[in-house]
């Protein structure tokens, strides 16, 4: 019998998605051989969401998967109405999978006036009945700090090493594309054996790059670029004109959130980069797939993740 005040144990485990990235989902479902719980999600006529959980999730341990990527309002809401939904339906424990945190690169103020948005999705997320969050390669590590709930902060460090392995390049490098990557950069090239080298650069303005320079040997070299996200490209595209100059002789990047905003896609088309290698956790669209992009898949490690919570087993260890 469970001592009075003792935490109730969680049910049967139970995954659900919003409409961010289904089939991701339905791959770690399948790695789970778990179905993914039937939900509907409709509009009113104006445009307000409304959420039918299929089946009943009463003292179930959900894991509710919902990336906050493009269209961020839209795939936000949509994870905090479901999040209410399963508080009032009694579920035993709810874990929002985030595998992309939408506003992670708001984690600080930077000017007068600025607001701290990756806080306040935190405390709404919170708010909106979330008792525990699964993150993968978070922007900055200190959001797991705003959160008044645990985190099990993910990252894709193995997926992205395992992939340089079997490249086998002759001569690599590895190239952090600013000095706020090195630390990342550097776990990855020890885990290697490989040298490493950053790419300095000033921003006069948000987006706008004024002048990049590299920091280490790459002449010759085989340059792989590992970075938690792609956005616009500009950096990344900047980098490898920068990489170019000092004489690499291919050039690659890796990253495990390929936000791919606007035309990026385009520009790294066109710069001197051979290959993009970035993992699901945000969907592609049709009409940004290209011969230059490959997809890497993430669904194992959330999969296993979510296995290790449900049984309350060290998420840690898979890092080890």
């Amino acid at each position: 019998m469970t001592p009075e005040g003792a935490p109730r144990q969680p049910g049967a485990l139970k995954l659900l998605s919003g409409e961010a990235n289904p089939e991701l989902a339905r791959r770690i479902g399948e790695v789970l051989g778990e179905p993914v719980a039937a939900m509907r999600i409709t509009r009113f006529a104006d445009g307000e969401y409304d959420v039918k959980i299929a089946e009943s999730v009463r003292g179930a341990d959900v894991f509710l998967i919902q990336p906050t990527c493009q269209p961020v309002s839209e795939n936000l809401i949509q994870l905090f109405i479901i999040l209410d939904a399963l508080r009032r339906a009694s579920a035993g424990r709810i874990t929002a999978v985030v595998p992309y945190y939408g506003y992670a690169r708001k984690e600080k103020k930077t000017q007068a006036r600025d607001p701290i948005s990756a806080k306040l999705m935190a405390d709404i997320i919170t708010l909106a009945g979330a008792n525990r969050v699964i993150a993968l390669d978070l922007h900055a590590d200190a959001i797991q700090g705003f959160f008044d709930i645990p985190v099990d902060h993910l990252t894709a460090e193995k997926l992205l090493v395992d992939y340089i392995r079997k490249l086998h390049l002759p001569n690599a490098v590895i190239v952090s594309p600013d000095v706020g990557g090195a630390k990342r950069v550097g776990d990855l090239a020890r885990l290697l054996d490989l040298p490493i080298a950053f790419v300095y650069k000033r921003r006069p303005k948000d987006d706008v790059v004024s002048e990049q320079r590299v920091v280490g040997d790459v002449g010759g070299m085989d340059a792989v670029v590992v970075d938690d996200l792609i956005s616009t490209g500009g950096t990344l595209v900047g980098v490898s004109h920068a990489l170019r100059a000092e004489g690499a002789a291919s050039i690659r990047v890796l990253a495990t959130h390929g936000v791919l905003a606007g035309d990026a896609v385009d520009k790294l088309a066109d710069s001197p980069i051979e290959e993009i290698v970035i993992t699901d956790s945000i969907p592609l669209p049709a009409d940004k797939h290209h011969p230059k992009i490959k997809i890497l898949t993430v669904a194992p490690l959330l999969a296993e993740a979510i296995r290790r919570v449900h049984e309350d087993r060290s998420v840690s260890e898979l890092f080890k």
